[in-house]
């Protein structure tokens, strides 16, 4: 059995982006793994990806295809077809790929380390700047170096530091191990935002150690993601804003009895509040009737919305 498999959600467009990912994993220079591909009823084949792979690597491969469930719900499945013998599971998105290291820096540190949760820096090109690497983050925060080669290090209470700004993890550059193979899922119903940060946070929470490693472990892909990014001028921002929101409501659960923590989701919460009436009244001025169903059903559950209208209005009055 291996000591890796490697969880990749596929639902792509464009041919050739798969196999890139697939040659990142097969160049490891830790090849003890297998994969769990899982096709979420992408509109390209994925028997169109996996044929021109050598044979050896097509039989480490096990593919799935289900009904689009969007990318948590893909994730789940991958993880509900990991093999009881594995030890660790390591993501990575379809369109992104690995550094050669990446795998063997994950175990040497993990076992080395007794962690369970482990994150690598994942680096892009200039779409990618909002993001920072763990070196950085190291430079920001209180943490212990626990090697140099390749360099690790933990930081206390790393769930809270991630709440000031999660822009330093990313899934394709995360690994787990068991238990939480077994017991950490996606919430399935958060398709088009923070269904990763939840998950983040609940392996944090219940792993038993959480460490760094500032060497790169992934390359975010340019120009095509894995799911496509939604902005302001898009029909589906506001429910991307809603689920924002659901997920910080339940990121907030998480933290119960911890006034700080629970101030930071709160500020969150403003922001996806008043970024979603903003995303409306730039629809509205471009002739683009208001989403009021999903307003309504927003503000069912959260009244704090008619508020912020309510301030969004005073102010453009003012002005």
């Amino acid at each position: 059995m291996a000591v890796f498999t490697i969880v990749v959600p596929f639902y792509q467009r464009e041919d050739g982006i798969l196999r890139r990912a697939l040659t990142s994993v097969f160049s490891q220079k830790f090849q003890d793994l297998d994969l769990v591909v899982v096709d979420d009823a992408s509109p390209h084949p994925l028997s169109a990806e996996l044929a021109s792979l050598p044979e050896e690597q097509r039989a480490r491969i096990h593919a799935v295809r289900q009904e689009n469930a969007g990318p948590g719900g893909a994730r789940n499945t991958g993880l509900d077809h990991v093999p009881a013998g594995t030890r660790y599971v390591a993501f990575l998105d379809s369109d992104d790929f690995w550094t050669p290291d990446h795998l063997a820096n994950a175990y040497q540190s993990m076992e080395a380390h007794n962690a369970d949760c482990y994150f690598a820096s994942i680096e892009g090109g200039e779409e990618f700047d909002y993001h920072f690497g763990i070196a950085d983050l190291e430079r920001t925060e209180a943490s212990k170096r626990l090697s140099d080669h390749p360099p690790v290090i933990e930081i206390p209470d790393i769930a809270s530091v991630m709440l000031k700004n999660w822009a330093f993890l990313h899934l394709s550059a995360m690994v787990i191990g068991r238990p939480l193979i077994e017991t950490k899922r996606f919430d399935a119903a958060l398709r088009l935002a923070a269904e990763d940060v939840l998950f983040f946070c609940d392996c944090m929470l219940a792993a038993k150690r959480v460490i760094l490693c500032a060497a790169p472990g992934a390359l975010r892909g340019e120009g095509v993601n894995i799911f496509h990014g939604v902005d302001n001028a898009s029909p589906e921002f506001l429910r991307q804003q809603f689920i924002t929101w659901m997920a910080l409501d339940r990121l907030e659960q998480r933290f119960a009895g911890r006034p700080s923590e629970i101030e930071t989701i709160n500020q969150y919460k403003t922001r996806a509040r008043q970024q979603a009436l903003w995303g409306q009244m730039a629809g509205l001025r471009r002739r683009r009737r208001p989403d009021f169903s999903l307003l309504a059903r927003w503000a069912w559950r959260d009244p704090r919305l008619l508020g912020s209208v309510v301030g969004l209005a005073a102010g453009k009055l003012k002005r």
